[in-house]
């Protein structure tokens, strides 16, 4: 997507509204994880250190309405820390004093507004809040990936408003290489282009599947979602979870990709769900009734870790077993490793969020990724082919 960013636009003396995604994890008022936080300080700091002042936006938690609980202090302070400079807080998200604050920002300057969630029109993308917020700059940066896939009034809505005024409506860093790396995977990968998808459900993620299906080279299945596959095979699967409804659908996914989806050969088994269940690796053909699939055996690591080397491009979305618990979390690591060791050979690995991006970051191989996407709902929607509403609406070069 050929976006323009704010490399693309004049900034000294202007005034610019930013919407990024600040929703991070709070205990006691304090922020528990600064990563997405981290996440857009260059898109922050590129504004302020070229003599634009700053009104930041973001949404925290799913308030409907004003909720003490979610206010946007804890994150101020955490950004006022990271950044080195003061950050001012509104107290609200539009109106006269919010206005008269934006207006009386100097070049340099912070204002962080209070949760858009707080507004109802803002799930709504009410136009008379996206005018409102309009209003507060000169142009508009859309930083926040991962709520691109929502057509929101501070990510769809306001960069109408902001363009009808004469403004700029324009990708952060952030956003641009999301759009990069995700982009490039679907619409010129080098190849041998290699997608790995687990987690568990086929219904959460068959548009992604029918997708890439038509495009890479292999897919690798993994995570509950095989379960179903396994059974539209015939094979016995015990009290594993299974999308009974979705099995002709995996019947047909089966046809189309042919020997290019690969299906674990062996898995590890369980007599309960649970940390300390019982636990066996058998082959697929051989699961025990009562008993359930908690995780690809090391026979599959073997099979997906040859169909990995020499893969030039890779996207990995969702865990191969139940990795929260220590003893099904080995083939959900194992392929981390593999895609590490794909990117020192050169290879692209693009991480699609969530638990995936957790794991990687629960073994301390983010740094041995190529990317690892911050838009879990709206990284997959991009793999699904669609055209996000918060991405979509940015001004073309």
């Amino acid at each position: 997507m050929n976006k323009k960013n704010v490399r693309d636009i004049q900034i000294a003396g202007k005034r610019v509204l930013v919407r990024a995604d600040l929703n991070v994890p709070l205990n006691d008022g304090r922020v528990t994880d600064d990563t997405r936080i981290q996440a857009a300080l260059p898109t922050i700091r590129y504004l302020l250190e070229g003599g634009a002042s700053v009104v930041l936006c973001s949404h925290l938690g799913r308030p409907k309405g004003y909720d003490a609980e979610w206010i946007m202090r804890p994150v101020a302070r955490c950004l006022a820390g990271l950044i080195g400079r003061p950050v001012q807080e509104a107290g609200a998200v539009v109106g006269p004093q919010v206005e008269a604050e934006a207006a009386a920002l100097e070049p340099g300057q912070l204002l962080l507004l209070e949760n858009t969630r707080f507004e109802p029109g803002e799930t709504k993308n009410d136009p008379g809040l996206a005018a409102q917020l309009a209003a507060l700059c000169d142009h508009y940066v859309n930083d926040a990936f991962g709520s691109a896939h929502r057509a929101h009034a501070s990510t769809e809505g306001v960069a109408h408003a902001v363009r009808a005024r004469g403004g700029a409506a324009v990708a952060g860093f952030l956003m641009e290489k999301e759009l990069e790396y995700l982009g490039a995977a679907l619409q010129d990968p080098e190849r041998p282009f290699v997608a790995i998808m687990g987690g568990a459900k086929i219904s959460d993620k068959i548009q992604v599947i029918d997708n890439l299906l038509r495009q890479v080279d292999r897919l690798l299945i993994g995570g509950g979602m095989a379960n179903t596959f396994l059974k539209a095979q015939g094979l016995e699967v015990g009290d594993s979870l299974v999308e009974n409804d979705q099995l002709p659908l995996a019947q047909d996914m089966l046809r189309l990709g042919g020997d290019r989806l690969l299906l674990p050969t062996d898995v590890v088994i369980a007599d309960a769900f649970s940390a300390d269940a019982n636990a066996q690796t058998v082959t697929i053909d051989r699961v025990l009734r009562g008993w359930r699939i908690m995780d690809i055996g090391p026979a599959s690591v073997d099979l997906y870790a040859k169909a990995l080397a020499g893969a030039r491009t890779v996207v990995w979305n969702g865990p191969m077993g139940v990795f929260e618990f220590g003893q099904f979390a080995t083939g959900t690591f194992a392929v981390a490793q593999i895609l590490a060791e794909v990117t020192a050979a050169g290879g692209r690995t693009v991480i699609g969020g969530g638990d995936s991006a957790a794991a990687v970051n629960l073994l301390g191989l983010a740094d041995q990724m190529s990317h690892i996407s911050t838009g879990g709902g709206a990284s997959l929607e991009f793999l699904e082919g669609k055209l996000l509403p918060g991405v979509a609406v940015l001004d073309e070069r």
